[in-house]
């Protein structure tokens, strides 16, 4: 299952700090959403101010199209699955759930999710987290269990698109590879270069060749590579040039 994002919401209820809401667009963008909505923030006009913008880091986009409203009821026209966030299980309400767990088989039901989210100091009241059908708990060390809001917020999204089907790594550009030509004229080369320094003994070789052959095949050398080892050898040779035309004459 794919999802543009057009059937998620995320939804910032009671919301005190307008970074945290920038953050959360940020947190949105890359994961291919964009439906945030703000229930009673603090400021009516927190997503325009300038911690906010800054806190987006080029996620404006979402900024510009978040909606405010004044209760929950209001943000979730159009949604038919609502999902709470609270740290511990609540003892009447919705069943809880860790979000890898569930989050696959609430991907294959076809509904419009929003994920609700609760202000920083006090999290959902009661009466939210009883109008949504399930509740997400975040699994975390039992001794210390604080997310920042725009942390859980991306933690949810990450979660929902792996779900519903995730994005593919870039993959980068694969070097061409040297052929067997080009390897075979690399080690023609080392041997010169190896018989004039003395490392090599024509009459005695000792497998020294077929060894680094052996270590050119296993190595997958790119172009790039074979072309400094060329350049390794010709170094090699220009400096006995030099040194055997230094060399006095005998006789």
């Amino acid at each position: 299952m794919t999802d543009s994002g057009d059937s998620t919401r995320f939804v910032l209820v009671g919301t005190s700090h307008p970074g945290n809401i920038g953050a959360a667009a940020r947190a949105l963008k890359v994961m291919g959403f964009g439906d945030l909505v703000l229930v009673a923030p603090r400021f009516a006009d927190a997503h325009r101010q300038a911690e906010a913008v800054a806190f987006a880091s080029g996620a404006t986009d979402v900024l510009e199209r978040v909606r405010v409203v004044p209760t929950l009821v209001e943000a979730l026209g159009g949604i038919t699955f609502v999902c709470a966030t609270a740290m511990t299980p609540r003892d009447f309400g919705p069943p809880t759930h860790a979000p890898r767990a569930f989050f696959p088989e609430l991907a294959e039901r076809a509904h419009r999710v929003a994920f609700v989210f609760g202000s920083e100091r006090f999290g959902m009241p009661n009466r939210d987290v009883y109008a949504c059908h399930a509740c997400l708990s975040i699994p975390t060390a039992p001794d210390y269990g604080s997310l920042n809001l725009a942390q859980a917020v991306q933690l949810i999204a990450y979660e929902w698109r792996q779900a519903l089907g995730g994005f593919e790594l870039p993959r980068p550009v694969e070097p061409g590879r040297a052929d067997a030509v080009a390897i075979d004229g690399l080690l023609g080369h080392w041997a010169r270069a190896l018989v004039r320094l003395g490392f090599l003994d024509p009459l005695v070789p000792r497998k020294l060749m077929p060894r680094l052959q052996q270590l050119a095949n296993r190595a997958e050398l790119t172009g790039e590579e074979l072309h400094i080892l060329r350049g390794v050898a010709r170094a090699i040779e220009r400096r006995l040039d030099e040194a055997e035309a230094g060399r006095p004459r005998e006789g």
